[in-house]
Parts: C-alpha cells; structure tokens; sequence
C-alpha cells in the first residue's frame, strides 16, 4: 500500500473510531442523567412518605391517613436515610452533565446535609412555640384538605384518632430537648400554653377539627353524612380535645416552668454555633452577624431618611411626632376586621392587571384573602401566606390578622399585599410548583432568602407601575422596608449581641411605626425564630444588586421582563447559585448581542 493511499484511510479509521467515542460518551451521559433523575425521583418518594403532611398540601393524597413521626427514633433514622442518599448522588458522576443536571444533583446533596447538621445540633428538640409550633400546624392544616369524598373524610378520621399518639411522641421529644437544656423561654411557653388550651376548649363542630362536617359536599351520600358527622365529632371530643388539654398540662406543670430565662439563643448550650448555623441556614450567606448587624443600622438610617422627607412635606420637622400623629390619627387605623380583609382584596386585584408589564412567566394559580384564624391571631403576624396545590385545585392564601383591629395600621396594606399577593409570594410560588423541567424537590424549593427576598423586592414593584401615589401608602410602604431593615438590627441584638426583650421592644418604638400588636408579636417571632428574620432584606439587597449589574451589563438591551423571568424559572435557590445564574444569562444575552452584530 502506498503511503498516499494509506493517509486518507487512517483519517478515516481515526474519525470512525472518535465519532464511536463521542457516542459512546454521549449514551454514558444519558445513563448517568437517567441514573440521576431515577434517584431524584426515589429521594422524593420518600420525602413524601415520610411527611405526609407536606404530600397532602401538594395535593398527592396517597397518605392521607397519617402524620409524621414525630419520635426521636424517627429522626435519628431519618439522619441515616439522608447519608446514605448523599453516597448515592455523590456516587454519581457528573461529568458532561447539562447545567441543570448538574445542579440537581448539587442542590440535593446541599439540603441533605443540612438536614443532617440540623439534627446533629438537636434542633428537633424543640417543637413547640407561639408562632409555629406542631399544636398550631394540625389545625392549621385542616382547612388545606379535600372533603370532597367519603374515602377523604375516612382518612381525616384516621388522622383525628392518631392525634394521641403524636402528642405522645411530642412529649417525649420535650423531654429530650429538656434534659439537654435545648429549651425555648419560659414566657414565651406559657403563651404557648394558653393557645393550646384555646384550641381544645371549643367542642364538636365549633372545634377547628370539627368544622369539615359542619357541611358536607353534595356528592357525600346523606346515610354517610350521618356516620362521619357522628365518627368525627366523637374522635374530635374523645381523641384530639383531650389529647390537647394533657399537653397543655404538661407544658404548663412541667415543661414550661424550665423554660430558659433569657432570649437570645445565645443562652443555649453550643448558642453562638446554633446560631451561625441558623444565619447560614436562613440567608445562604456567610455573612457574620456582625457584618449583618452593621448593614442593619445603615439601612434603618437610608430608609428613616427616606420617610424624614415625606414627614417634612406635610408639615412636620421630624419623623417622630409625624409617626406621633399617624398613631393617634383614627384615619389612618382600621374601622373593622371586614376593612383589613377588604383592603387586601382591592390591592392584589389593582396589580393583577400590571403583570404583564413586569413579567413574562404569571401565576395560574389565583389567589384568596383570608383572616387569621381566631386561636391564632394574638401571636400571628400581620399576614402570611400558604401555598396552593400545583394543580391549582387549592388556591394560594393570603391569611391577614384582623386581630385588635382598631390599633392595626392601613398604612402597610398595600405594600404587604404586594408582599404576600402578587407579585410577591403567591406569583413566585404558583410558578414554581408549575415549572416544567424541574424536579419535584426543587419546584417546592423553601430557600428564605430567596423566597423572602423576592417577596420584599416586589414590594418595589408597586412603585414601579405607578401605585403608592398617596404619601401615606408611599410611606406606610418604606415602614415595611424599614421593619424588614431593623430585623436585621434586631436579631443578631438579641442572638448575637445579647439585647433582652425590652431592648428590642425599645429598638422598635424608636425605629418604627408598627403598631403595637406587631411589635409584641414581631419581637417574640425573632426570639423564637433565629436567623428567618434576616433572609428578607439580604434577599432582596442581592436581587437588586444582581439587576443593577444587569442593567449596566447590558446596557439598553436590558429587558426587565426577561430578568424577572431569569430570577423566577429556575424556582427558589440559594443566594449564591442565584447569582451563578444571573451571570450566567447576562454573559449569554451579551454572547448574542455580539453575534448579532
């Protein structure tokens, strides 16, 4: 053979052999992918199995005779389910993956071993507090059920008589959390004893958990009604009342009165690491509590600038006796419990229609206004909101406290209605329970940082499309920002700097204009939830820096709806993979201007 015939044929052998190789390379990915996506899938089977309570909420009613296990045992053995899933998804390589791919696999791995240091840190050990506690969220939880068949109200009974037993395992986790001194403060649990009683005095259909058979659905046959009416009253008096009242009593005789005297977690046995994981944990930052801190006190002193010059224009010299008049002002506080219900109404339906301005991906999900249920209200905040199930059966709920109503500012409804409504919690949400492509785990992804912080940013919004004309509603909106401001002051104060209780209650009568329900109930909110409070203003501070950053990037082909979309189509994150992703898509939306060109 000629060595000029022999030259193209080993050409021709290399490329056939590198053109197998790619292939074969390219079958390996797609069964390491598919191996992936498989134990992503196995992983969420079992997270629902496992939280039954969390797959009823989703609408996958596979499991609706149970509750969780609460039992210590259950969380130990749920620290070795997780590190055995983390050698599993470590195991898998993931080179070649596509991006998302990759981050699955990565975002998996991050939450199990968070899941893990929470428990090695025994912070399971404690259960119950006056703003979250496990005897708020069952009945909480009633009024997210279907009733709309006979097997649904079968499995709410099987629910109701199993009360006893979850309590019993709640006690035995108190116990625990005693003996290790990992103990809530004592004042705040004798709140919590006074919402336990009031949940379980109220009898029959007055109960929350007796009201589903107050009306049945039409398709409920008439000799059925009968039988679960009589069956589920009598679980309601018989199991749940008095399982209630014997844990009121054991909080109130022998729990409670060991409860910590101090409030800053600090108190607690390993307090400072509890709480750098918590600030971790709440902002997926790792930022100091000094540093944060710090960022407290300047923005407080950028927003009280902000308001100083509304006061100013209408005739006062200083922010204090103008928040002075706003408090004694009657105009400027609510008539009735209906008025704040109303209001949230009107606010989150002027927005609807200034979506699409802003937004390319909206909400199919709609969206109801609700008050605070009445055993909550003293404790709850000024609103909330629960999500609706991804098959928009359930709609998104936004609970707002009408509570002592005539001392309840209307100043902060239209902001927080933005917060909670649209295009705030219920917009970023309901499209995340629905984005295609996404594993289940990260479309119901709870990071607080970004969920909070996209939900204070939209506050802005309202701005942005010409609301807040009044200078009451533009000032009652930077309160709020301002609030979300002295949390940061405020938690690391009482966690990390050791302020007491009167400190912060002080930090908020000089700083705020909150009403003085929200004051009490915030201040004891941060005491009980360290580091939540901080994920607000630290979200929303990286959304505008990564959208400044955007804009200069891009210049005037910045298109705010394509940023939006950018933000919300990879559902909730942590803070830092948000901005690997946002400048991802900028240095992409650059790539293909100059292509353009």
């Amino acid at each position: 053979m000629s060595r000029i015939a022999f030259k193209p044929l080993f050409f021709a052998v290399a490329a056939a052999c590198a053109a197998a190789s790619s292939a074969h390379a390219v079958e390996d990915v797609a069964t390491r992918v598919k191996a992936l996506n498989a134990l992503l899938g196995e992983q969420w089977e079992y997270t629902l199995k496992n939280a039954p309570e969390f797959a009823s909420m989703l609408g996958d009613y596979r499991y609706n005779d149970r509750w969780s296990d609460y039992s210590l045992a259950a969380a130990q053995q749920k620290k070795k389910d997780d590190e055995a899933f983390i050698a599993r998804f470590k195991a898998i390589d993931t080179t070649g993956f596509a991006e998302q791919d990759r981050l699955n696999q990565q975002l998996m791995v991050r939450q199990l071993d968070d899941d893990i240091r929470s428990i090695d840190l025994k912070l399971n050990e404690m259960p119950l507090d006056q703003f979250g506690g496990a005897h708020l969220q069952l009945p909480q939880f009633v009024s997210m059920l279907p009733f709309d068949s006979v097997k649904h109200y079968e499995d709410y009974l099987a629910r109701l008589n199993a009360v006893p037993h979850v309590f019993d395992q709640l006690i035995g986790v108190l116990k625990q959390g005693e003996a290790d001194k990992m103990m809530p403060p004592k004042y705040l649990l004798e709140k919590v004893v006074t919402q336990i009683r009031a949940i379980a005095q109220p009898t029959g259909e007055n109960s929350a958990f007796g009201r589903p058979v107050a009306k049945f659905a039409d398709n409920i046959p008439e000799a059925e009604r009968k039988r679960l009416h009589a069956a589920i009253l009598k679980a309601v008096d018989e199991k749940v009342r008095p399982a209630y009242a014997r844990l009121a009593d054991f909080v109130e005789k022998d729990y409670a009165p060991k409860g910590r005297s101090e409030p800053g977690m600090w108190s607690l046995p390993n307090g400072d690491a509890l709480y750098r994981f918590a600030v971790e944990q709440q902002t997926t930052t790792d930022k100091s509590p000094q540093d944060i801190h710090d960022l407290g006190l300047k923005e407080v002193e950028r927003i009280e600038g902000e308001q100083l010059k509304i006061a100013q224009k209408m005739g006062y010299q200083n922010l204090k006796s103008f928040r002075e008049a706003m408090d004694k002002d009657p105009k400027t506080h609510a008539t009735s419990r209906q008025q704040i219900v109303d209001l949230y109404k009107k606010y989150i339906a002027q927005m609807q229609p200034k979506l699409p301005q802003l937004f390319g991906l909206l909400p199919k999900t709609k969206v109801e206004v609700l008050p605070v249920q009445d055993y909550r209200e003293k404790e709850a905040a000024a609103a909330e909101y629960n999500p609706g199930t991804p098959d928009g059966k359930r709609p998104g709920r936004v609970y707002v406290n009408t509570g002592d109503y005539t001392h309840r500012s209307l100043l902060t409804i239209e902001t927080t209605a933005y917060h909670e409504g649209v295009p705030g919690h219920h917009m970023q949400i309901a499209i995340a329970q629905t984005l295609p492509g996404l594993p289940p785990f990260r479309q119901q992804a709870g990071y607080t940082a970004y969920v909070e912080g996209w939900a204070l940013y939209a506050e802005r919004l309202g701005e942005e499309v010409g609301f807040y004309q009044d200078p009451l509603s533009y000032f009652g909106h930077l309160s709020d920002e301002l609030l979300r401001a002295n949390r940061l002051v405020l938690d690391t104060g009482v966690h990390y700097k050791h302020w007491t209780r009167q400190q912060m209650v002080d930090w908020f009568h000089a700083h705020s204009n909150e009403d003085e329900p929200d004051v009490q109930a915030e201040t004891d909110r941060y005491i009980v939830m360290p580091g939540q409070a901080l994920a607000y203003k630290l979200g929303q501070l990286k959304i505008l820096e990564l959208r400044a950053r955007a804009k200069k990037e891009l210049g005037d082909k910045f298109d705010i709806r394509a940023f939006h979309d950018e933000i919300l189509d990879g559902g909730a994150l942590p803070l830092d993979v948000l901005e690997a992703r946002v400048d991802g898509w900028i240095a992409r939306s650059k790539g293909q201007d100059a292509k353009k060109s």
